[in-house]
């Protein structure tokens, strides 16, 4: 069973990432709720499959529950933390968003005064289905980050403590991201060079013998960034304005954002192809001006 001190657990909003996290607190005997309203019908059978409990409002999650997990878009984490915060929750609240130490900061602000505590969560890896593949890191008061840690023990998600104040979470996360992702778009956007110069299949051939592994190589590898572009996205904004907060430009996480955005159509769409996303780069997709 869970730690008795943790009580309930709420997560705001479980789309395919924070309905697998939630799930990893109920595998430990912990009771999550989560908001229906305004969620679709996807998100509704996920929540019921995943055995998380419906509340009415936000106030009735947050007088039910002493932990808040906020797992969304970029965009909406300090919108998140700003209705938490209006419905008087008072307890432990985790963003575990992709977001930048600056907003975080800005997060921090929100919670300033109102009694609640604030951990700083980086998520890594897949939506947690097996052992080994996400980490959950957690920077901010000790004893608060403990409890959060004392959650996730022993599931799926495994629960990594970073020495430091509320940021350094996300910073790691950022970090790693503006490897791993924008390299999706370096692959793409090679991709769609080789193509206009029709040796596509050459540097394909290339990669696999030099690079095998990575998204240049394998054309169904790369693909997978086009469902998720949406959400990428706004991290790429993200990763830019952390950048720019260390004395560094920026600019490949502003590249990458503009090349994720012309992939913005196919969300959530897991039959997009790597050669419509290269289209799509060249000005060749549907809609495209001729």
């Amino acid at each position: 069973m869970v730690d008795a001190d943790v009580g309930d657990v709420g997560i705001v909003h479980p789309g395919a990432m924070g309905a697998r996290v939630a799930a990893q607190a109920v595998a430990t005997g912990a009771r999550v709720w989560w908001l229906p309203q305004g969620r679709s019908p996807a998100t509704r059978e996920r929540a019921a499959e995943l055995g998380l409990r419906p509340a009415g409002s936000m106030a009735e999650l947050t007088a039910q529950c002493t932990v808040v997990l906020s797992v969304c878009p970029p965009a909406a984490a300090l919108d998140v933390a700003q209705q938490v915060a209006a419905a008087g929750f008072s307890g432990v609240y985790v963003d575990a968003n992709a977001i930048s130490p600056g907003r975080m900061a800005q997060i921090a602000e929100v919670w300033d005064g109102t009694g609640a505590a604030l951990v700083d969560a980086g998520i890594t890896g897949p939506p947690p289905r097996q052992a080994g593949t996400t980490r959950l890191y957690l920077s901010g008061d000790d004893a608060t980050v403990a409890r959060v840690r004392a959650l996730f023990d022993g599931t799926l998600l495994t629960p990594v403590v970073l020495a430091g104040p509320v940021g350094r979470a996300s910073a790691l996360k950022l970090a790693f991201a503006a490897y791993n992702k924008i390299s999706y778009a370096l692959a793409a956007e090679a991709c769609a060079l080789a193509d206009g110069h029709g040796v596509l299949d050459d540097l394909r051939d290339l990669a696999a013998h030099l690079l095998p592994g990575t998204p240049l190589a394998g054309s169904e590898q790369l693909a997978g960034a086009g469902h998720k572009a949406w959400r990428w996205e706004p991290e790429m904004r993200e990763i830019a304005e952390a950048s720019r907060g260390v004395g560094l430009p920026g600019a490949f996480a502003d590249a990458a954002a503009e090349t994720f955005e012309q992939w913005r159509e196919h969300k959530d769409d897991r039959t997009v192809t790597s050669d419509r996303l290269i289209a799509d780069l060249r000005g060749r997709g549907p809609g495209a001006a001729t």
